[in-house]
């Protein structure tokens, strides 16, 4: 049992391990542009996001790191240290940008002026996913750096990297081959001095110990509405928890305490599971050769708007996607020879705003499915394996909670019956012992 307990450990999304996006991860990339005669260097950092659903929602990335020595940054493009730190060391009119030896780095907002920007900058350190838009996964930023010491040595790479965002955890930098760059619409290349990269891997479990987000359950063959499982997330009353009736706002001075540089805590609304997210299939049809689904996704917290949010769906039947109404949808060909998972996300601006909680705190889509030669609505096969939203996984009701399929299930799935089978099989050897 321990083996299997440590085991189940290590291939859990929760320990840094997606088996629907293997490979994902955030790059940093440290490209050094110019050594200069002054000891000085010119740095180009990009922040990358190889994951493919998995995103970094506002308030964005504060990137940070340990200089190894008396490293200063003299001036930054397409970003700001988010403190100028002592710069006494210094004399002159004009001060280095930042002198702290742990800088924290933010991202430019959008609309900055244009002498400060610099290419893949200004987006307030959001990221989107590959999948969702594959301009906007990358942040990038510029700095000359120096140093306060006077032998003439030239800045070093830092070490102790973080992203500053929940849940993820960055390793040490390592040498890579330099970074190319093409330049006169690919005619010409030119190389990086050096580059480095540092690897962040997620952890849903160091992002929160609890889930954020749970899964309820509907069919029209049957009157039962399987609810999220109890205290999904917390319960009423535990110690540390705050929630809102239904019909009530929360206190003003609540959601004036949320920093703008800190994740809004969630102040939702008072329900069984309390969870801020919670998402609702329902089987809403079936056809002679489809079958339809309504899908919701409710926002609860009324401490925050989920901007370019995403829902990820494992489920069999999603091989046969045949049309997706009010929502993007794309395959998730993770493992070339298994087609049943994807990524469901709004429209660019109609819904790609999930609202906080209210009358329009909700999104929902319906999806038209082909039925395959595996398809059946007994034994809860039309309900999904797994659900996440925004890369975190929701809390699943437990399969004998399913809703079941009436007596006459057969008007839906033919089943051969055991008697019919078993006289049959008597009538055959009362006629062989005959004959």
């Amino acid at each position: 049992m321990i083996s299997l307990f440590g085991c189940a450990c290590f291939t859990s999304p929760a320990y840094g391990y997606d088996p629907l996006d293997p490979n994902g991860n955030i790059t940093i990339r440290w490209d050094v542009l110019q050594e200069n005669d002054d000891s000085s260097k010119d740095i180009r950092i990009s922040i990358v996001n190889y994951q493919l659903f998995r995103q970094i929602d506002v308030p964005g990335w504060r990137l940070s790191w340990k200089w190894p020595g008396k490293e200063v940054i003299w001036n930054m493009m397409g970003a700001e240290a988010t403190e100028q730190g002592n710069c006494s060391a210094f004399k002159g009119k004009v001060l280095p940008h930042c002198c702290q030896q742990g800088p924290v780095i933010i991202d430019l907002l959008p609309g900055a002026p244009y002498n400060k920007q610099a290419a893949n900058c200004c987006r307030g350190g959001v990221l989107t996913s590959m999948i969702q838009d594959p301009t906007k996964y990358m942040s990038a930023f510029q700095m000359h750096t120096g140093t306060a010491s006077s032998n003439g040595s030239k800045p070093g790479m830092p070490t102790d990297f973080t992203l500053g965002v929940p849940g993820y955890t960055c390793g040490d930098p390592f040498e890579v081959p330099p970074t190319k760059f093409s330049e006169d619409q690919g005619r010409r290349t030119t190389q990086a001095f050096a580059t480095w990269n540092v690897t962040c891997s997620y952890s849903q479990f160091r992002a929160s110990p609890a889930p954020s987000c749970c899964v309820s359950l509907s069919a029209f063959y049957n009157e039962t509405i399987v609810k999220c499982p109890q205290c999904s997330c917390a319960c009423q009353g535990q110690s540390g928890t705050q929630c809102v009736n239904a019909g009530e706002s929360p206190p003003l001075l609540q959601l004036m305490q949320q920093h703008h540089n800190e994740t809004p805590k969630p102040v939702v609304q008072c329900t069984n599971h309390m969870c801020p997210i919670a998402v609702h299939w329902h089987i809403k049809l079936s056809y002679t050769h489809y079958w339809r689904v309504k899908l919701t996704v409710t926002n609860l917290n009324y401490a925050k708007n989920y901007t370019d949010w995403n829902l990820v769906v494992l489920h069999p039947n999603l091989k046969s996607v045949q049309q997706v109404f009010s929502f993007n949808y794309k395959p998730l060909n993770v493992y070339t020879n298994i087609n049943d998972s994807g990524v469901f996300y709004g429209v660019q601006y109609y819904n790609d705003m999930l609202l906080q909680s209210g009358d329009n705190g909700n999104v929902q889509t319906e999806i038209l499915l082909h039925k395959d030669e595996d398809f059946t609505f007994s034994g809860g096969w039309g309900f999904p394996r797994k659900i996440s939203f925004n890369g975190q996984d929701c809390v699943m009701p437990s399969p004998d909670n399913y809703p079941r399929l009436p007596n006459a299930a057969s008007s839906f799935q033919p089943q051969s019956s055991p008697s019919i089978i078993l006289f049959y099989f008597l009538l055959l050897t009362i006629l062989s012992s005959i004959f």
